[in-house]
């Protein structure tokens, strides 16, 4: 087969994280392409979480749809997930816990009873190791190779030996061979497929873009599911000269950045909804000083609190406003890691070019789900110009000198004959303010016009510079899809099951959401046949910035709100439907 999707289910404290984890790094290893989900609680124990790893011999996009083997920690997780089960799936269990029989399972689908507690008891009489007797068992279902397994389960200690590793590695052992005495392997395990591939989640996608683009400095308050940005630049700040700041909230976390790079250190931050909504007034100050800024916004579920575990785009509207008054930026909004990775830093490079601050829009389910990338397609060959100037030219240094780009001349703080007013006031070219005393004087009123535009002459070349959106598929479909950030990578699943169902469908995949390129939407949706809009959120808030700038109304819409990611299937159904009944 060419594909296989593994689940893992239990409570909160269970271990669940882990063992999803241990598989996807075990299928990478052989050289496949994964796609691991992440479904948790903000629970320290108790709940029900779960993990999916789907893995194939061809590209894998989203977490998929169906799944071929269960391994389940605890009653509930039968209950929830029988009905995700493929004919001939194995639902893996513990019977000393709790007993499955077939007919509590989906017809066809087969439950392997493993006594993972009574292999565990072999080493210790506490139950830590039962997650390695059924990784073992698991693993044997899936096609995972023991040796593979016992390798992943070993570098998972780092630099740890002794008992504790050899207990782990024995208990796998132990499991592996009773599923195989037991048990066949799953009729969709898959098997090696060549060279390793790098697993990485998006979060740590995007810290490791940040790094290639040469940031120094992080500065980040923890907030879900943004924090494992921090953990993962804090792991490696010494290794990268990275200086890292936890900060006391997101608003000391924001000015420590924007300080930071005024300074002409490149600079990040990076939150969820709730955390940016505190930032909005630093970052205007970043607009109106001019400094280069990258936010990181990773998007969970609202309003307020919300769903703190929960996918969501619901913050569009909130990074275009972001602010009081107006200035330059833009948003970009990856798909999978190997974008998070290169739209991170594309981020820094337009930040510095520009002197405005770029949004990373990331989500949770992007940021916290673990993806592979081929080795070959991560470079960090990335060009660091300096953009200061460097010559002084005494008191006639006009940091905010009006130029057809927007962009003017910087200097490092205290640079002799290039010294600057940098304030959050408007002001002249030289940084000299202009409120309040100047305000209303009809030479400054002008001034403030001149400066106000020159600003906003920015958007023009962040426009020219961004990517356009791309068309996968076949050129003459008879409905295309339209979908922006993680979203993208269900819809690009869905055009395979369209198309074994002999319906032409393609994708606009949409990866820089503003500044919109009019002309780079009005062609290919002006040839499309018929659209659908798909986003995570309520009220289609790229369809009503799509139409604001270019006129071009989508009618026919898959919105979701409820939390979860989107899934192939129900793309390709909403699809079957708008091509079948006319939205």
């Amino acid at each position: 087969m060419t594909e296989i999707s593994v689940r893992a289910g239990g409570a909160a404290g269970d271990g669940i994280a882990s063992v999803g984890e241990v598989l996807s790094r075990s299928f990478s290893r052989l050289g496949l392409h994964v796609f691991g989900l992440n479904a948790y609680q903000s629970v320290i124990r108790g709940g029900h979480v779960w993990f999916q790893a789907r893995a194939g011999r061809e590209a894998v996009h989203s977490q998929g749809d169906r799944v071929d083997i269960l391994y389940a920690l605890n009653r509930e997780t039968v209950d929830v997930h029988a009905a995700f089960l493929r004919k001939a799936a194995c639902v893996v269990f513990d019977p000393e816990k709790f007993s499955v029989s077939p007919d509590d399972l989906p017809a066809g689908v087969v439950p392997v009873a493993v006594p993972t507690l009574e292999l565990a008891r072999k080493y210790t009489t506490q139950s830590i190791l039962q997650n390695a007797a059924g990784l073992g068992a698991t693993a044997f279902l899936a096609g995972i190779p023991l040796a593979t397994l016992q390798k992943v389960l070993a570098d998972s200690f780092g630099r740890k030996t002794g008992d504790v590793v050899d207990w782990n590695l024995g208990a796998a052992a132990d499991g592996y061979a009773y599923a195989q005495s037991h048990a066949s392997a799953n009729d969709r395990a898959v098997g090696p497929a060549g060279p390793a591939k790098l697993l990485l989640a998006g979060n740590s996608a995007i810290a490791l873009g940040a790094a290639a683009a040469g940031v120094k400095f992080l500065s980040q308050y923890p907030m879900t599911p943004a924090s494992s940005i921090m953990h993962w630049m804090a792991a490696h700040s010494h290794t990268l000269g990275v200086v890292v700041k936890q900060a006391e909230d997101e608003l000391a976390a924001i000015n420590m950045a924007i300080g930071a790079s005024y300074t002409g250190v490149r600079s990040m931050t990076a939150t969820s909804g709730g955390g940016f909504a505190l930032m909005v007034e630093a970052l205007g100050m970043a607009g109106m000083t001019e400094v280069p800024l990258v936010v990181v916004e990773s998007q969970r579920s609202g309003p307020s609190t919300g769903l703190p575990t929960k996918t969501e785009q619901g913050d569009l509207n909130m990074m275009l406003g972001a602010g009081q008054g107006e200035f330059p930026r833009a948003i970009l909004a990856p798909s999978d890691a190997l974008e998070a990775f290169q739209l991170t830093i594309k981020a820094f490079e337009l930040a510095e070019a520009w002197q405005t601050p770029i949004l990373v829009a990331s989500d949770l389910h992007l940021s916290e789900s673990f993806m592979t990338i081929d080795r070959e397609a991560i470079s960090f060959d990335v060009d660091i110009p300096s953009l200061f100037q460097v010559e002084p030219n005494g008191h006639d240094f006009k940091r905010y000198a009006y130029t057809d780009s927007g962009v003017s001349a910087r200097s490092l703080p205290g640079q002799p004959g290039l010294q600057y007013v940098a304030g959050s006031d408007e002001h002249d070219e030289k940084g000299h303010l202009l409120s309040d005393v100047r305000a209303g004087i009809p030479v400054w009123v002008a001034e403030r016009n001149r400066m106000m535009e020159k600003r906003m002459r920015k958007l023009e070349g962040l426009r020219a510079a961004l990517d356009a959106p791309a068309i996968e598929g076949p050129a003459d479909a008879d409905l295309t899809l339209i979908a922006w950030g993680s979203t993208i990578g269900a819809a690009r699943d869905a055009l395979g099951l369209l198309a074994s169902q002999g319906h032409a469908v393609n994708l606009l995949a949409v990866r820089s959401v503003y500044p919109i390129r009019p002309e780079a939407f009005v062609g290919p949706l002006g040839r499309a046949k018929r659209t659908l809009l798909i986003e995570a959120n309520f009220s289609g808030q790229f369809g009503r910035l799509l139409r604001a700038e270019t006129g071009i109304h989508l009618p026919d819409r898959l919105l979701k709100y409820d939390g979860e990611p989107f899934y192939p299937a129900e793309i390709a159904g909403r699809a079957v439907e708008v091509l079948s009944h006319g939205g």
